[in-house]
C-alpha cells in the first residue's frame, strides 16, 4: 500500500498544479503534501528546510520549492527530553509530547497575533505552522501548568525545527 500512496499523492499534486498556473494552487498543493507527510511513514524520508521540501522514496529524490511568502516551522515543546534539529524531518523527528493539547500563541514583531488557540500536537510530538516569511516572532506555549516562551524568525536559512523549548 505504502508503495502506491506516494506516487498517487505526487500525481495528484501535479494534476492539480496543471489545472491552474497560479502560484496559489501550487502553494496549496505543497502545504497539503507537507501535511500528509508530517508524522507519517508513507515515504522513506521527507525533510523540509527554509526553501524546499525533499522527499525520498523507492530510491528517488524529489525536491519541491516552498511558497515564496510563507515559511514552514515545526515546534516540539518538551519536559524531559528532546533532540537537536535544524531542518525538520517530517518522517524522522520525534518529540516527547505526542497528541497533547496545548495553548499556543505566536505574535510577530509588530504585535500581530498569528496563532492564539488550543492545539494538539501531532503523533510525532510537533506542532506545524505556515507563517509569513522575513519576520521575527514571539512564541508562548502553556501545557499542564508549565510554560515556555521563545523567539524565532522566518528569514532565509532559519531553522524549520524548534526543539529547544523546555516547558517549566
Amino acid at each position: 500500500m505504502k508503495k502506491y500512496l506516494m506516487p498517487t499523492l505526487l500525481g495528484l499534486m501535479f494534476i492539480l498544479a496543471g489545472c491552474g498556473n497560479d502560484s496559489v494552487s501550487n502553494e496549496s498543493n505543497i502545504k497539503e503534501m507537507v501535511s500528509e507527510l508530517s508524522a507519517s511513514n508513507i515515504v522513506e524520508s521527507a525533510s523540509i528546510n527554509d526553501q524546499t521540501l525533499i522527499v525520498q522514496d523507492d530510491g528517488e529524490e524529489n525536491v519541491y520549492a516552498l511558497p515564496d511568502d510563507e515559511f514552514f516551522v515545526s515546534i516540539a515543546p518538551y519536559i524531559s527530553y528532546t533532540h537537536p534539529c535544524e531542518f525538520h524531518s517530517l518522517t524522522g523527528c520525534q518529540g516527547e509530547l505526542m497528541n497533547e493539547e496545548m495553548d499556543v500563541k505566536i505574535t510577530d514583531e509588530d504585535g500581530e497575533v498569528y496563532v492564539n488557540e488550543k492545539l494538539t500536537t501531532l503523533e510525532n510530538g510537533f506542532l506545524d505552522f505556515w507563517l509569513p516569511r522575513d519576520k521575527n516572532y514571539s512564541l508562548e506555549i502553556n501545557y499542564d501548568g508549565k510554560t515556555v516562551e521563545s523567539d524565532f524568525s522566518t528569514f532565509d536559512n532559519d531553522s524549520t525545527c524548534l526543539t529547544d523549548l523546555q516547558l517549566k
